[in-house]
């Protein structure tokens, strides 16, 4: 098809895509952008991106693209290893709104569900059935049913549940002609009214009907070879499921389906096999010498039925310690360095206990062995299976280690093999020159034989790339002579699909391309992948030919990207994390997607179009650099929450990427009027303190006209500004200090330990100044001579966030320098505020890459709660015991200076203080209140902070550091809750033990 020709087909199927889809349908460069990879290592830009409010509409969707000729791929989380989620063609993303439990039949332990459906989700709307979905990948938070149709995914639970393909009864499903049926497991009687239109349909049902008759003539034809050439193990993922025709398996055609990755037809709806929740776990963690013994012994383990049977390997832990990773867990495991993790199941604690006590008499271990741990502790097993869940994660981007990639990552062999497999596989890894002292490492499902690893391939060079293609194939060679599969969990896709005759031979892959003309005679349908593949060195997202756009001179340093933004934008590896919905163990990332729902709001998405910026191949959507207007927007909506580079397994930081993308966009151009408002608000504040100016301003503030008014010149929303205080936390420090009397007043034992700087934030300083005040209360309470620097100091964070950073940089500067002297004489500097403490502990560091000073203050700055536990030995804070709140953690807290000092200091009080999940506030500094974000900022605060402070006792204390969460409690319907910082709820303590 000539360009002329393309660009009318494009342009007749995007205004009929339009016109017929319910539904967003999206041609523009910034959403093709962020669609142009998934979690592999392959990259094809898409043709557009649909995303149906309805299956209906995603089968109007394919029908549009069956007029004009136009390939689909489905996509659900777009997490696949393997390259299934990225192809030059109409993606159908079922993820956003096709993603509905249907229907539950207890009794028959089973539900229907649509594709989009994420797997935690559908399990926690199961929970009051007590049934779930067996099988659970490490993706579970995010992965999608149809994604893991697709896939025929498994994770740890399918050593008791078995694959997808195990627990399906029913697909309904559309071809891309618009064939559209039920698939099921068939008997002859079903068979038979399928085939002779006893059914009464004609048309499609002819069209029906050819399909199954063909399938049934491809399993009397070559039962025998399917027989012979498919691997009997439990984890034969590759290919596709000939062997799910077959008699002993009922002439299953929704397990057929399973595992077919698009290719063959479109998933609109599923009937789900269900299983009792397990009600009591145990946990039994086993040590040996290394991995491979580790893996001898799983046949011994596996015969006594455990639940769950993990293998991982030191180097894995290895890569989790240097990145800081699930460190409480680690410290628990047993003496080794190869490790089995166990788990058992049962009606209540004692038969699981049972069970795991069983297995260890049987191996001649027992619990108190160094090299054996045991536990039945919930919360302390869920710490230790997501040492197992953070593989992924923690292999790649570790630091002071070349990059890993996917590529090998899931092959499969017998159980009883499993050991010499992982010898002979290392033995690989040396002769390619892959293998060092710290890896790569191999850990994975060893109970059904499957193993993980991440190589450290060099995909940046052709040389690099030709020995990676060497390296696959010698695998692939090396896996089937173990009699395993190439694919143990994460399908064929690209990677591995032009192998697959070497795991099957052309015979059974010619069945291959049989179906693949039965179904998709057109090859429309994910083209490229398992059937007529793509070479496994073609597509890839890096590669010997990628030429990224050398970026000019940049603002942060980004010391752990190699100081190249290159390597930042290309830090994210598609996991996905940032798409969560839920807050369920504290993560923070991403707020706009919880909000949006919308692959650019994730921290996924924005990574990817800062990639595609690039332009590394030359056909990037992506075209006009760091002015790009599709980067920019995918970025307005990011709170620069940094949440992300605290739960990113990957540790991508788009507060920083964000900050310096704007830094570049406008540079030497006029910026929104909002930036100047809110990033020169210290200025600001400054000013009106200096004319006395608070009242005036508090009260014009108060006019509803005027304050509109004032917004939208300003380029604000519509909300209320928080009022200025009538005098400043300096201005009082200032009037204390030179008042003698006041001075000679202070008890000396009250400040023997010295001497603490209180840095005066602007949020502090000039609007909740009683913040500092009761600060400086409990500090001389615990023994500090406090003093507040009285100079105009900022830490220069409204204009970080802002991107304008050569101000950023001045002002930090000159913090920097009058902060010296103190620091350099091993003084710390307390903070108060989270966002500008995070800056000294963080930002700084990155801005000037090698200053002592700066080094200095990273090391010397403390938080409130830090200063008072780590530092003040011997102080008891006040008791607080009957106390009952909630936290609103602020997100610099979360990301980067941790709220668990904060907890251990609540707990000392005697307090009972409930960390809420709630992510971001919404607020977020001037997030909220820049213009366009109202929307944004107040549905985040509505997931979860608002509701429970609604739901919560009157009596109830509300904890929030930080101003922007103590100004969205405020402003919005919170309950009537006032917030308070940590410090004034300890001053008001104090008052109560000492009043005056």
């Amino acid at each position: 098809m000539n360009s002329l020709l393309l660009d009318s087909t494009l342009a007749s199927a995007e205004r009929e895509l339009r016109e017929q889809v319910d539904g967003d349908v999206r041609f523009d460069p910034g959403t093709r952008a962020a669609y142009s990879t998934d979690a592999s290592n392959f990259r094809q830009v898409p043709i557009a991106v649909v995303t149906p409010r309805t299956v209906e509409a995603a089968a109007m969707a394919v029908a549009v693209c069956q007029r004009h000729g136009l390939p689909i791929v489905s996509r659900g989380g777009g997490t696949s290893l393997a390259g299934q989620c990225c192809n030059e063609a109409v993606v159908i993303d079922f993820s956003r709104h096709c993603n509905r439990l249907l229907s539950v039949d207890p009794g028959a332990r089973t539900c229907v569900v649509e594709p989009g459906i994420v797997l935690d989700d559908l399990n926690r709307q199961l929970a009051p059935t007590g049934l779930r979905y067996g099988p659970e990948p490490a993706t579970h938070p995010n992965c999608t049913l149809g994604g893991m149709i697709g896939n025929n995914s498994c994770g740890a639970t399918a050593q008791r549940t078995g694959k997808v393909v195990d627990n399906i009864v029913s697909l309904d499903v559309l071809l891309h002609d618009g064939t559209r049926f039920t698939a099921r497991r068939l008997d002859d009687e079903q068979y038979t009214a399928v085939v002779t239109g006893v059914t009464g349909v004609t048309g499609a049902g002819q069209r029906v009907a050819e399909i199954h008759r063909e399938l049934r003539r491809i399993r009397e034809e070559h039962a025998d070879l399917i027989r012979e050439r498919y691997p009997d193990i439990p984890r034969r993922v590759s290919g596709y499921n000939l062997d799910s025709l077959l008699p002993e398996h009922g002439f299953d055609i929704a397990g057929f389906l399973v595992g077919s990755e698009a290719t063959l037809v479109t998933v609109l709806r599923a009937e789900l096999k269900l299983v009792p929740v397990v009600t009591a776990r145990t946990l039994v963690v086993l040590g040996y010498d290394d991995i491979a013994s580790a893996a001898d012994a799983v046949p011994a383990v596996v015969e006594h039925q455990p639940i769950a049977l993990e293998g991982i390997d030191h180097y894995l832990l290895h890569d989790q310690r240097l990145k800081g990773m699930n460190i409480d867990a680690l410290d628990q495991l047993p003496e080794g360095r190869g490790f089995l993790m166990v788990q058992f199941g049962g009606e209540d604690q004692d038969e699981a206990d049972n069970r795991a006590h069983a297995m260890l008499d049987a191996i001649d271990r027992g619990p108190e062995d160094a090299d054996v741990s045991f536990y039945d502790d919930p919360a302390v097993e869920d710490e230790f299976w997501l040492v197992r869940e953070s593989g992924l994660g923690a292999t790649a981007h570790v630091p002071h280690k070349p990059d890993t990639f996917e590529g090998w990552e899931d092959s499969a062999v017998p159980v009883h093999r499993l050991g010499d497999y992982l010898r002979d596989l290392r033995d690989l890894y040396e002769e390619f020159g892959y293998a060092s002292d710290t890896g790569p490492s191999l850990y994975g499902h060893f109970g059904q034989g499957c193993v993980h690893t991440r190589i450290p391939f060099d995909l940046f060079t052709t040389e690099g790339v030709a020995t990676y293609r060497r390296f696959m194939e010698r695998a692939a060679d090396l896996c089937v002579s173990y009699g395993g599969s190439l694919s143990g969990e994460h399908g064929d896709g690209q990677s591995r699909g032009e192998l697959l005759k070497i795991m099957f031979g052309d015979q059974v892959v010619g069945l291959f391309e049989q179906v693949k003309a039965l179904f998709d005679p057109e090859d429309l349908m994910n083209p490229g992948k398992v059937v007529h593949p793509a070479a496994l060195d073609a597509h890839l997202r890096l590669g010997g030919t990628w030429a990224p756009r050398q970026t000019r001179s940049l603002y942060f340093d980004f010391p752990q990207d190699g100081h190249s933004f290159i390597q930042a934008a290309d830090r994210c590896v598609g996991v996905g994390k940032c798409r969560q919905y839920s807050h369920e163990g504290g993560q923070v990332m991403c707020p706009s997607y919880q909000a949006t729902g919308e692959e650019q709001h994730a921290t996924r998405g924005r990574a990817r179009l800062l990639f595609e910026m690039l332009n590394g191949h030359g056909d990037s959507p992506i075209t006009d650099g760091w002015r790009s207007q599709e980067v920019k927007e995918a970025l307005d909506l990011c709170l620069a929450c940094k949440g992300c580079k605290a739960d990113c397994p990957a540790s991508v930081d788009m507060a920083t990427y964000k900050a310096e993308f704007l830094a570049q966009h406008y540079r030497h151009r006029l910026r929104p009027r909002a930036d100047y408002v809110t990033g020169w608000l210290p200025t600001g504040v400054r000013a009106l303190d200096r004319l006395h100016l608070q009242p005036l301003v508090n009260r014009l503030a108060g006019i509803r006209p005027l304050r509109r008014a004032g917004s939208r010149l300003a380029g604000l929303e519509d909300r209320d500004a928080p009022r200025l205080a009538a005098q400043t936390l300096q201005a009082w420090a200032a009037q204390r200090a030179r008042s003698v009397r006041r001075l000679r007043s202070v008890d000396a034992d009250r400040t023997k330990r010295g001497k603490v700087m209180l840095f005066p934030d602007t949020f502090t300083n000039y609007f909740h100044p009683d913040v500092g005040r009761a600060a400086v209360a409990v500090l001389e309470d615990a023994g500090w001579q406090v003093e507040i620097p009285i100079e105009p100091l900022c830490c220069g964070l409204t204009w970080i966030s802002t991107g304008q950073l050569d101000v950023a940089k001045r002002r930090l500067r000159r913090t920097v320098n009058a902060l010296a002297p103190h620091v350099r004489s091993g003084g710390l500097v307390v903070g108060l505020e989270p966002s500008c403490t995070s800056v000294f502990r963080s930002d700084a560091k990155e801005l000037f890459a090698a200053d002592p000073d700066v080094d200095r203050l990273k090391e010397h700055t403390v938080t409130f709660a830090e200063l008072l536990l780590h530092h003040s030995d011997g102080w008891q804070p006040p008791r607080l015991d009957g106390t009952h709140g909630l936290a609103q953690v602020h997100c610099h807290q979360h990301a980067v200076l941790g709220w668990d000092v904060d907890r251990q200091l609540l707990e000392k009080t005697g307090a009972d203080v409930e960390r809420l999940d709630s992510g971001c506030c919404g607020l977020a500094g001037n997030f909220g209140f820049t213009a366009g974000h109202g929307a944004v900022s107040e549905a985040c605060a509505e997931q979860v902070l608002l509701p429970r402070l609604r739901q919560a006792p009157h009596d109830t204390i509300t904890l929030a550091d930080g101003f922007s969460c103590r100004t969205q409690i405020e402003q919005l319907d919170s309950g009537g809750k006032q917030a308070q910082h940590l410090a004034q709820l300890l001053a008001r303590a104090l008052d109560q033990d000492h009043p005056s």
